[in-house]
């Protein structure tokens, strides 16, 4: 069972043969990390951040130490002629032979988080967190994490291919923690994909943490697109800290697993920092996405984009909180959030809570959330041009999401998303791109 003493059994057993653990800051925050899992447990309803999300049907499931499957005819599929760096896991663990890091920019580090911890020590805990952030999913993250993506980029580094890292879940009851860590010095600029996907795992866990930090004026493009089985979990957190003068756009895009979490934090350090969250999920049957977020105008002249889109259909749930936090001093921020459900059923259900918390005077904030079915005047109009009933559902539900994938750069990002979500929403392959 996926009881709090299991894993806790299993990191004893595993402890001392995984990736630095000859490394003796590491080898005490893991130790930290699981003696805080094993004291808070999985999170549960009574607590606000996860009131409308429950993980007992994660806790009634049974994971296995993952083996060696050959994950290689899905790999190529997926990178297929893609231009990027590309760094390739298969359960959680790097897979050299999969990867291609390709050529990089004198100044510029890709590898995997193994490796890095074996040449870079150093590096890696400047960035790697500790046990204390997050919820305890984080803290499990932090005790079990052996593999994951390491990426640093010197002063002024710009990368003109995006670094490409495909998760593949690929065993049947798996359970991996990735950790992956970027380092963007001043004026550095990177686009950063990571993409999860499953391979007839069935009920598999992926528990992953991404810690990001952004030096004055770096630039950070990343998208998260999650791919993994219908019967899959997925726990994810994405963390970010912001100097001056520093850009952060994230693209989450949620369409697969039983269960999907994702706690997306930025933290403005510097003043005129600027980011964008923007995201859409898809889910049908009785699946479940949450999505929470946090951007904390610390210093002033902040400017913060916030847009989240669901689509909804039978039984499933979606849930946005968001939260925009003004500390006080941080005048001059400019903060907009909005959050857009869209039901194509009477039973799917959406729960939204967007939040402000303002410590300043001189600001400009506004959010919004609304919850709602197809507008029926729409469904007229395009009725009356010709289309059945059928069609014109599906345009206006692909009008829907266009709003969220037109926000994405660069343009082949953008394609790669619109083809995934036209191939899950009834009647897309006859629609063009968006």
């Amino acid at each position: 069972m996926s009881t709090v003493q299991t894993w806790v059994t299993g990191f004893t057993a595993h402890a001392r043969s995984s990736a630095g653990a000859r490394l003796p800051w590491l080898s005490s925050m893991r130790q930290r990390a699981i003696e805080r899992f094993a004291a808070e447990g999985w999170p549960t309803t009574r607590q606000e951040a996860w009131r409308h999300t429950s993980l007992a049907v994660l806790e009634q499931q049974s994971f296995l130490e993952a083996g060696k499957p050959s994950a290689a005819q899905l790999a190529g599929q997926l990178r297929g002629e893609e231009a990027g760096h590309w760094l390739v896991f298969v359960d959680g663990r790097h897979v050299p032979e999969l990867s291609d890091v390709g050529p990089l920019p004198q100044g510029a580090r890709v590898q995997s988080l193994s490796e890095a911890l074996e040449q870079v020590p150093e590096q890696v805990e400047a960035v790697f967190g500790n046990e204390l952030e997050g919820s305890s999913t984080a803290a499990l993250n932090t005790a079990l994490a052996a593999d994951g993506a390491f990426i640093s980029l010197a002063r002024g580094v710009a990368l003109d291919r995006p670094v490409h890292l495909l998760f593949i879940a690929a065993s049947q009851q798996a359970a991996s923690f990735p950790r992956n860590l970027i380092v963007a010095e001043a004026a550095a600029q990177a686009v950063v994909v990571e993409h999860y996907v499953g391979q007839g795992s069935g009920a598999s866990l992926t528990n992953t943490v991404t810690r990001a930090k952004l030096a004055a004026d770096a630039h950070v493009t990343h998208l998260k697109l999650q791919q993994e089985d219908p019967q899959a979990f997925h726990l994810g957190a994405v963390s970010v800290e912001q100097a001056k003068g520093s850009i952060y756009n994230s693209h989450s895009m949620s369409f697969g697993a039983r269960l999907a979490r994702h706690d997306i934090a930025t933290r403005f350090a510097g003043d005129h920092c600027e980011t964008l969250l923007n995201g859409l999920y898809y889910v049908d049957g009785r699946r479940h996405v949450d999505h929470h977020t946090l951007i904390d105008h610390a210093q002033p002249h902040g400017v913060s984009r916030e847009f989240y889109r669901g689509i909804l259909d039978d039984t499933a749930r979606g849930v946005f909180g968001g939260r925009i936090l003004v500390a006080p001093g941080a005048d001059k921020t400019d903060a907009v959030q909005r959050s857009d459900s869209l039901l194509l059923s009477r039973m799917a259900k959406a729960d939204a809570r967007p939040e402000l918390e303002i410590y300043a005077d001189d600001v400009k904030c506004a959010h919004g959330a609304t919850v709602g079915q197809i507008d029926e005047d729409s469904m007229f109009y395009l009725r009356s041009r010709g289309l059945d009933e059928a069609h014109a559902r599906n345009v206006l539900t692909y009008a829907f999401a266009a709003q969220a994938v037109g926000r994405i750069e660069p343009e082949a990002l953008r394609s790669k998303v619109a083809s995934a979500i036209r191939s899950l929403v009834p009647g897309g392959a006859a629609l063009g791109e968006f």
